[in-house]
Formats: C-alpha cells, structure tokens, sequence
C-alpha cells in the first residue's frame, strides 16, 4: 500500500530529543526551542517567531494580540481548515467567508473589498497548498482600511511571494501576524507543532507575555525585570523542548527535503499535464507571483463522482488519495451562521478536489505506479 502520507525523519530527531532529556530542561523554551527561533527567524527575516503547540494555537494568539472581540467581523476563505475560523470565533467574532479563486484554491482577492464594513478587523489570507495569495493586493485593501492581516501560513514554509517592483518575501512576513504548521503532514515536522511570526514591533513584547500564560517570565529570565506575575491575559502556549529537539533536526535539513518533494512534484505535473488537459481536469498550478514549495500535489475534477472514482480506483490498486476541505460557509456548524452568499469556486474544491501522495521517502517507482494508475481513466 502507498501511503497518502509518511512522515520523514532525517535521522537525528532521536539523538537531539535524548540530548535534550539529558540536559534537564524539557519544558517550554529551551535550548532547542531557542536554536529553532534563531534559525526560522535569520533564514526567513522574521522579526520574532515562538514555537506554539500547534498552527491552531498560533491563530489563537493572534486573534487575542488583535483584540478580537464580540461583534469584529473577519473576512477569510470559506475553502479551508476549521482552525482558521476557529481562532476567531472563540474571541467572538463574526466570519465573512470568500470565494477562491478559479485558478487556485486560495482567496479570491478581488472579492474582500466589497466584503468589508465598519465592523471588519482582519484579513486571514491562507496559502493553500503554500501557494501565495496575491499579498500585494491584501496588504492594500487593509492598509486603505486600517485592518489587521493575519496569514494562515499552514502549510508555506520556505514559500514565497514577490511584489510587483520584483522584492520577494518569504510567505508569513507579509502580514501582521502569521501562524506556521508543523504537523507530521507538512514539509518539516514535529508531529504537532506550529509557530507564530509576527512581523510588527507592537505586538513582540505583549507576544511573548500571551505565549507565557500572560506573564512575563520571558523577561525576568532574561534578566529585565526582577520578578515575573500576571501582567495580560495568555495561555500556554509554548511546546514541550523535546517537541522543539524532533523540529530542529528537520529544519537542519530542510534544503535536502525540499529539494526531494519538488522532485516528485514536477514529475507529476510533468507526466499529468496533458492527461488533465484532454479531460478537462484541472491540474495544480500557481500564479506568476507566487512559488511552488510541494507542499501537495492535486487534481480538480469537475465533479464528485469522478473524483471519487479516482479515489477508488487509485485505492484499488493499493495507493491512498484523500479529497480535501468542506467550505466553511455550509459546514454543520456555521451555514445558519453565513450571510446566503454562494461561493462557487469554494464548493467547486470541495467536491473536485483531489490530493496525491507526496511525501519524502516517497520513491520513484511509487510515483509511476501512481501516475500509471491516474492515466489509465479518462473522463
């Protein structure tokens, strides 16, 4: 069987998580915690990053460091992970969902303005499948009125987006905030984990205060102050160091596993392209301004029934294929919720979407036998 998923491990995951056992500090903020937040922080010119327990708890710091209150409205994709929105409703907030785009799953960028009104806080741009959203145009829209931008960066690490005068910058450096994934199904990994960037001075001390359950224990250990107390509200939201010890030997190796992943992406797209195109399927790409970090590989079928037999005649033939989101806007628990718009493009993903494997350890024979098996239908 062909996994749709396998975590790689870079081989020295064990000995720093021992090392880290050894030293006698396992806790929230160690040395590998610090290792990690010095290394993201240089490589990708983030002005302060903490390690969070998850993506999920990232978003969740940011909606408290915005101050999202009962009544703020907060427009994002409805084609997206429950997290997102989750972040915002447990501070009270009201989300505005967006349509995708036609090309790509990301946020239709052209259809936020009309979205706004005098109780709109933040933009939540996500760069699905660590695809860019066109980050120009949301950094203007929010500038023009005087909103928070708040980037679901799940799944963009070493991900980029370049400006029209020809500046590129790292995906989660764009916005106010951002919130990173590193979960086993993502490009670097920690089994859970995640991270906050944040990208403006106002928020890098009252960060730090949220990420030590509202205290400022960060500072009196640095020796800035001489004692530590309650000081804002904050959770914990640090990992464990044995969690920071697994994610700083795949950061340590993040070039190499990169560089495989593109491998098996270019030669899906490469032996797919023109199967997609003589069935009208529409084949993972994106925009001139974004680049392409193989976080998935995915295929958009025109409808549910063809994408699920994909789905079973892959799964035939021993090779694991998942479809993707279920748009927000109609979700169990929100659809009462949303203003009645309808969003096309969104459910159009949801019901066409389809995800490869791809993964590290994934091998080259795997690729064929996976490629084999999709051209072998037509629709």
């Amino acid at each position: 069987m062909i996994p749709f998923n396998k975590p790689h491990l870079t081989g020295k995951e064990v000995h720093y998580i021992y090392d880290a056992v050894q030293s006698g500090k396992i806790s929230g903020n160690g040395k590998y915690t610090q290792l990690c937040h010095k290394k993201i922080q240089e490589d990708f010119r983030i002005l302060k990053c903490l390690l969070t327990t998850s993506c999920t708890d990232a978003l969740e710091m940011a909606a408290i460091l915005i101050d999202i209150e009962s009544g703020d409205e907060v427009i994002m994709p409805s084609y997206t992970f429950v997290s997102t929105a989750n972040a915002f409703i447990l501070r009270g907030a009201k989300i505005v969902f967006v349509d995708s785009r036609k090309d790509h799953p990301g946020m239709d960028e052209s259809a936020i303005e009309e979205l706004i009104t005098s109780k709109t806080k933040a933009i939540v741009p996500v760069h699905y499948a660590g695809v860019a959203c066109n980050m120009e145009i949301i950094m203007d829209v929010a500038k023009r009125h005087g909103l928070y931008v708040v980037e679901d960066a799940a799944q963009a690490i070493d991900s980029y987006f370049t400006f029209s005068n020809g500046e590129r910058k790292p995906l989660g450096t764009i916005g106010h905030l951002a919130a990173f994934s590193f979960h086993e199904t993502k490009n670097i990994i920690a089994g859970e984990g995640g991270m906050l960037a944040v990208n403006t001075e106002e928020f890098v001390q009252r960060a730090e205060i949220i990420w030590e359950k509202g205290t400022n224990r960060s500072s009196f250990f640095r020796g800035e102050v001489d004692k530590y107390g309650w000081v804002d509200m904050g959770s914990s939201f640090l990992p464990s160091d044995i969690i920071a010890a697994f994610l700083w030997a795949q950061l340590e190796n993040l070039n190499s596993i990169q560089e495989k992943r593109l491998s098996i992406w270019n030669l899906y797209f490469n032996s797919l392209k023109d199967w997609a195109k003589e069935n009208g399927i529409q084949i993972h790409s994106y925009p001139e301004f974004a680049t392409n970090n193989a976080h998935m590989f995915y295929l958009v079928f025109s409808n549910i029934d063809d994408r699920d037999l994909m789905i079973k005649h892959l799964k035939s033939n021993d090779i694991l294929s998942v479809f993707h989101y279920l748009s927000l806007h109609k979700s169990p628990f929100y659809h009462e919720k949303h203003d009645g718009r309808i969003l096309l493009e969104s459910d159009r993903y949801t019901d066409g979407l389809l995800r490869l494997p791809i993964y590290h350890d994934l091998d080259l024979d795997s690729v064929n036998k996976i490629i084999s098996c999709i051209i072998q239908l037509n629709f």
